[in-house]
């Protein structure tokens, strides 16, 4: 939606836009009912008020520079719509992003937080389109638990507990142009310490390996490659990807997707993670497979989404998820859902026995 550049100065937040020739104020709104059994073994959260996306905040503008060459930046703030408070006690302002940049025929240019490379690829090889949502399968199978299984994981592994796992902050990011289909991304990070503690890793809890404020050991880095057949709806795609973080856990993805009809897409994902850096060999959750395959079938303004996953941490127990999902559309912007998923699970991250989770949730979103 976009606003006048008055409405802007109105908001009191970004005196310099007036130096931009197009500025677009967006969000989305999500709320539902959501309740998990066995949230901890026996305990079943309460039904509460939760939410199936992110709800943020976002204002993006470019400036034509002459001779196709573009400035851009990007600012997303994420909040909790059941309380009105910014997403996260710990997270920053601008937790969705908050990049910079040019743009022309050599590809675009940010700098800032953002996304990193495979984490913004991999989205749509998944049936809920990467929404964090407990149904979904983004946040823990699609990257194997990259972002969740333990400290120094995750692509922002030097930010502050409690932060998003899946951005680098103080990085670069590169996307060159789409030339026939192919198209690459490349996003590397400083070895800036963003406010994480200490991680004990392969130290002990006196001498860890990471201690609080230190460096990353290594410059992190995330690539992803995708090939998509032409058209606004692909009728098939390929992503090839890679990422180290500042811990050096490595993680190696292959995914693609198909649509044999336009009503539906097959999805799958394949997933393998490395934390042998930080991780003596031999112990638990040092290395990693999971794979996902999912649908979407679009019927009329109704869509079915579903999926099943495993993930296979080594010496401890497997994790297997089937989830489906309905969305109904009232308009262009806004749809109704309902999901449910069943998901078995470790009792603890490091556990050979198994818990079982059922997720139901139901809700409205709005996109504006």
């Amino acid at each position: 939606m976009k606003k006048s550049l008055v409405a802007l100065a109105l908001l009191g937040a970004f005196s310099g836009a007036h130096a931009q020739s197009s500025v677009t104020i967006y969000g989305t709104l999500d709320a539902g009912f959501a309740k998990t059994t066995n949230t901890t073994p026996g305990v079943s959260s309460p039904t509460t008020i939760g939410k199936r996306d992110n709800n943020k905040l976002g204002f993006r503008g470019t400036e034509d520079l002459g001779n196709g060459l573009k400035a851009l930046f990007h600012l997303e703030i994420r909040m909790e719509p059941d309380t009105g408070t910014i997403e996260g006690v710990t997270r920053p302002l601008f937790q969705g992003q908050s990049r910079v940049g040019l743009q022309g025929d050599f590809g675009m240019v940010r700098l800032g937080r953002g996304l990193t490379a495979l984490q913004e690829s991999t989205v749509a090889f998944e049936p809920w389109n990467g929404l964090p949502n407990v149904a979904g399968f983004q946040t823990d199978l699609q990257v194997g638990g990259y972002r969740t299984s333990l400290a120094g994981s995750g692509s922002d592994s030097l930010g502050q507990a409690g932060n998003s796992g899946n951005r680098f902050a103080n990085a670069v990011f590169y996307n060159t142009p789409v030339y026939n289909g192919f198209q690459l991304n490349v996003t590397w990070g400083s070895k800036e310490n963003n406010g994480a503690p200490a991680i004990v890793g392969r130290g002990t809890a006196t001498v860890p390996q990471y201690v609080a404020g230190a460096m990353a050991s290594a410059y992190p880095y995330s690539v992803s490659a995708t090939y998509s057949a032409p058209g606004a709806a692909p009728q098939y795609s390929i992503l090839l990807a890679t990422e180290r973080n500042a811990t050096e856990a490595k993680l190696y993805q292959i995914a693609a997707y198909v649509r044999p009809l336009p009503a539906l897409k097959l999805m799958a994902t394949y997933n393998k993670q490395d934390l042998e850096h930080f991780i003596a060999a031999g112990r638990p959750n040092s290395e990693m497979n999971s794979w996902v395959l999912g649908l979407n079938y679009t019927m009329g303004a109704g869509k079915l989404l579903l999926g099943y996953g495993q993930k296979d941490p080594e010496l401890v127990a497997k994790t297997k998820q089937m989830s489906i999902g309905y969305e109904y559309s009232l308009s262009p912007r806004t749809y109704v859902y309902l999901d449910l998923s069943n998901k078995k699970l470790p009792t603890t991250a490091t556990s050979t026995t198994s818990i079982t989770q059922n997720h139901y949730s139901a809700g409205i979103h709005h996109n504006f």
